[in-house]
């Protein structure tokens, strides 16, 4: 039995809308997290901070990363939580967000690449997650289909409703996928190609993991979906490939903040002193493709399921200030052209 299947039996289910008070004693402090991380993540960080740092609670509520900013702009008058914790940097850096953050230089945020951290201290992102396909090899050998290897292959006939897309509406993963596509192509051709791979998307779904779970249960063939969620396929022994496209993958960091409005600073910003230390750094190598913390080594089902340690090469050097920018309009027309 491996560590994430008897983690998942020790600890309780965690909901995808629900308000935890997990960590800590009856007479500690309380801080309020908001995420966007995944919810077996979530558990296995948690169970080590409780460890780290027991005399916080942290309460957190999880909301996908397209949730999660309409209700933090909604309690933009009176912020309901303490810290952003692993929510999509695109997301972080939309102007009305970052206006509600306040300047914290967490400890060990300084031995961050300068590309992972605001110069003036309003997020770190320690972790990040990219774009890949999650292939259900046995349904294309069912149905003589090849292993496709590119965006450009998906868009072939023969693909014609095997294809699961996460809605980059609801999902920072189905975001990211079509930003990095329209930068890498440019506008006009960009959308040309987003109309011909709808055209072989069976659906859109509303989380950016649960492509890759259609796939590797053979509802669908191939998932387009994140790195993480192959990688967990992989290890529990579903019949699943991962493919970064050759042409390109895009990617998102997780970028963590203070909210200037929190209730209880001094705990908040113990807590994401937390998310930089080596313990968080080691649960994150469990799950996460890309760590940015300094001398983190390679998560083993990385490794284990073919993703090279040195990932420069294969990511599209995304413009993430860009991708903030253009991200309304960007929906906007995603929703006139293709959104169903």
């Amino acid at each position: 039995m491996n560590a994430l299947t008897l983690l998942r039996r020790r600890l309780p289910v965690l909901t995808a809308l629900s308000l935890l008070a997990t960590i800590g004693a009856s007479q500690a402090g309380t801080i309020t997290v908001y995420t966007s991380l995944e919810e077996d993540e979530i558990k296995d960080y948690l169970a080590q901070a409780k460890k780290d740092i027991p005399d916080i609670n942290v309460n957190v509520l999880r909301l996908s990363t397209g949730d999660l900013g309409p209700r933090i702009l909604a309690e933009a008058k009176n912020p309901q939580n303490d810290v952003i914790w692993g929510w999509a940097l695109t997301s972080m850096l939309d102007k009305r967000i970052n206006a509600l953050l306040e300047p914290y230089a967490a400890k060990g945020a300084d031995a961050l690449a300068a590309k992972d951290r605001d110069p003036g201290h309003k997020w770190f992102a320690a972790t990040g997650y990219m774009a890949a396909f999650c292939v259900n090899t046995e349904a294309l050998k069912n149905k003589n289909l090849p292993v496709p290897a590119s965006w450009q292959d998906l868009t072939n006939p023969i693909y014609k409703g095997e294809i699961v897309m996460p809605n980059p509406v609801s999902s920072g993963t189905g975001y990211l996928q079509i930003a990095a596509l329209l930068q890498s192509k440019g506008d006009r051709d960009g959308w040309t190609f987003l109309k011909s791979l709808d055209g072989n998307i069976a659906q859109y779904t509303k989380s950016g993991s649960r492509p890759c779970k259609a796939a590797r249960t053979g509802e669908y063939a191939i998932g387009v979906s994140l790195a993480f969620a192959a990688m967990q396929s992989i290890e529990e022994g579903y019949p699943v490939k991962l493919v970064v496209p050759t042409d390109g993958a895009g990617y998102e960091l997780e970028a963590s903040g203070l909210m200037a409005g929190a209730k209880n600073k001094d705990d908040a910003k113990r807590f994401l002193d937390w998310t930089l230390s080596g313990t968080a750094a080691a649960r994150y190598t469990h799950y996460k493709e890309i760590v940015t913390l300094p001398n983190a080594p390679q998560a083993s089902v990385a490794k284990s399921a073919g993703l090279p340690a040195d990932l420069s090469k294969l990511l599209y050097p995304v413009d993430f200030a860009r991708s903030a920018q253009q991200r309304e309009n960007i929906l906007a027309t995603w929703q006139k052209n293709i959104g169903r």
